[in-house]
C-alpha cells in the first residue's frame, strides 16, 4: 500500500463521516476541551510576551474558539 492509496482512503473516511466529524467538533466536550486548551495557551504567551501584546493574544484565542465547538 503505497502513500496515495493512504490519503484516498483518508479521503474517503471523510467524505463518508464528515456530518459526524462535524457533530463532534462543534459538541459541548469539544467546547470544554478546546476552551482549556485555549486558556492554557494564551496564558503561557501573556506570561513570557511583553504585556503590550496581551490583547493581541485574546483576539487570536477568541478567533480560533470560534471555530472549535459550540460557542
Amino acid at each position: 500500500m503505497g502513500i496515495d492509496d493512504l490519503v484516498n482512503q483518508g479521503k474517503e473516511f471523510l467524505e463518508q463521516n464528515k456530518d459526524k466529524i462535524q457533530d463532534v467538533i462543534t459538541s459541548e466536550q469539544a467546547e470544554n476541551v478546546s476552551d482549556s486548551a485555549l486558556d492554557a495557551a494564551a496564558d503561557f504567551v501573556k506570561k513570557v510576551a511583553p504585556d503590550s501584546i496581551d490583547q493581541h493574544v485574546d483576539g487570536v484565542r477568541d478567533s480560533i474558539d470560534k471555530a472549535v465547538g459550540n460557542q
